[in-house]
């Protein structure tokens, strides 16, 4: 009788792998590995630009955050990149989630002039703010409203919001490389393409093309790599520099080299005073602060989940992630962890598509691009190295991929077509997310109404909407009640 081979075992799945359902997800440790690199390489330019924004304007006292008459930009670096590096490794073990977070652009803005800038209120008090805005919302996740919300917006419609992402992650490559720029008579122009740091760019995007379209592995990590060591042997044989008004054909952020290691000063943790702003400011200025604050946050997570999601292909039918209420746990104790550390509200970053581009599907991808943050508060020095130029090209690819989920929508159906186009294109023209889904929100409510289906609104979409309206005009308001 003939003997028969036994089939092979399967192999035995390594704990890694079965915690973060590595393989369950299509993809593999390195894949991971490498997504979270590009994820970290993509938005590590907020460790330089956050204390730029906050670190670099006194409070209504006079005093410079962590106290003083001057800056002091390492520290506030330092305590970025902690804050980073923490919450965004929180979001890969607890939600097994290829999603990064980090101090808020847009809203570390809000909180230096908004809110530091008052007359008599300190940077202890705008972070005490911060803190409260990150409560409120992570009391709204455990009672269910914040994912209620989410899973009452229409799948089509946030296919839009995944799309409108798309582009604006788009503009903010092509603007951080110099590309586009906001000076001439138009809104937006062509910049001065007869540079070198263009040069740059243009060498890691057509770079990133080829590989991707050969399907090499690790292609967008590669192009950033390659994109950087050509920045750098640019700028130390032509010595091209920082781009500013004496000097347009410089480098956004130019690769300088000033040693490998520095000791992180952490002293900003804990430098909030939670109910200090309502001292020195009126109860109804804190609301309409804090509010401003809030919807923000609320909506701007909500958008870049969809996005990843869609890009990962880890959205169930209605279009919601996994996990999705651990996910915005995580976010709203990231927004008040943010002002306790005194860095400005931390929130998701879109620039996670560009690792999820790469092939990260999991949480993995998220302890890789956190440990990479945690390492940049001792090697600040080499994150300085990657110019603008030589990140911008995965954020500019990473939106074609993005961009191809529009065929998703059906542009035949007024009442998502309209509501679509208006979120698609508000977000990179106001160079908000918030903004576009505003806009998306509300025009869906109009033309339901208008086609005398209100019944069909969902109660949370007219909520949402309504307040989307209070929020577009909070300038008004408080300029009429004279706060």
């Amino acid at each position: 009788m003939p003997n028969k081979t036994a089939a092979p075992a399967p192999a035995q799945l390594s704990a890694i792998d079965r915690y973060f359902k590595i393989t369950e997800r299509g993809s593999t440790i390195a894949t991971e590995v490498r997504g979270g690199l590009v994820t970290f390489f993509a938005m590590a330019y907020i460790v330089v630009l956050n204390p730029l924004i906050i670190g670099t304007v006194p409070d209504g006292t006079g005093q410079f955050l962590g106290g003083g008459d001057g800056p002091n930009l390492g520290m506030i670096a330092a305590c970025t990149a902690l804050v980073a590096g923490v919450m965004t490794i929180l979001m890969g073990v607890v939600a097994n989630y290829p999603l990064a977070l980090a101090a808020g652009l847009g809203l570390n803005a809000v909180v230096a002039f908004s809110i530091a800038g008052l007359p008599d209120v300190t940077w202890a008090d705008a972070m005490g703010l911060v803190v409260i805005e990150g409560l409120i919302i992570l009391l709204l996740v455990l009672t269910g409203f914040r994912e209620a919300v989410f899973r009452a917006v229409p799948v089509e419609l946030k296919t839009a919001i995944g799309v409108g992402i798309g582009l604006f992650i788009t503009l903010i490559g092509l603007t951080n490389a110099g590309v586009v720029s906001g000076e001439g008579a138009t809104i937006l122009s062509l910049g001065n393409l007869g540079s070198w740091p263009i040069v740059v760019f243009v060498v890691g995007l057509v770079l990133a093309i080829v590989l991707w379209v050969r399907k090499v592995k690790g292609a967008l990590l590669i192009a950033i790599l390659v994109a950087t060591v050509l920045a750098v042997v640019l700028e130390n044989t032509l010595h091209i520099g920082a781009r500013g008004e004496d000097n347009p054909t410089g480098f956004n952020s130019a690769p300088t080299f000033t040693g490998v290691v520095d000791v992180p000063d952490f002293s900003l943790l804990g430098n909030f005073s939670l109910l200090g702003s309502f001292q020195n400011i009126s109860a109804v200025t804190v609301i309409l602060l804090v509010f401003s604050l809030l919807l923000a946050d609320f909506f701007d997570t909500m958008g870049t989940m969809v996005a990843v999601g869609a890009e990962a292909r880890l959205l169930d039918v209605e279009g919601t992630p996994p996990k999705s209420k651990q996910i915005l746990i995580i976010d709203s104790l990231a927004a008040a962890a943010g002002g306790m550390g005194s860095v400005s509200s931390n929130t998701a970053y879109v620039e996670s598509t560009s690792g999820v581009g790469e092939g990260a599907r999991t949480g993995l991808a998220s302890v890789v691009t956190g440990v990479a943050f945690l390492l940049a508060t001792f090697l600040s020095p080499l994150v300085a190295l990657v110019p603008y130029e030589a990140a911008a090209p995965a954020l500019v690819f990473v939106g074609f991929l993005m961009m191809t989920q529009v065929a998703g929508i059906d542009w035949k159906k007024l009442d998502i077509a309209i509501p679509a186009f208006l979120t698609i294109a508000l977000m990179p023209f106001t160079y908000s997310i918030s903004d576009g889904i505003g806009a998306g929100f509300i025009a869906y409510v109009i033309v339901r109404l208008a086609q005398g289906k209100a019944r069909e609104i969902h109660p949370l979409m007219w909520f949402s909407s309504l307040m989307f309206v209070l929020y577009f005009t909070l300038d008004p308001i408080r300029a009429a009640l004279g706060v």
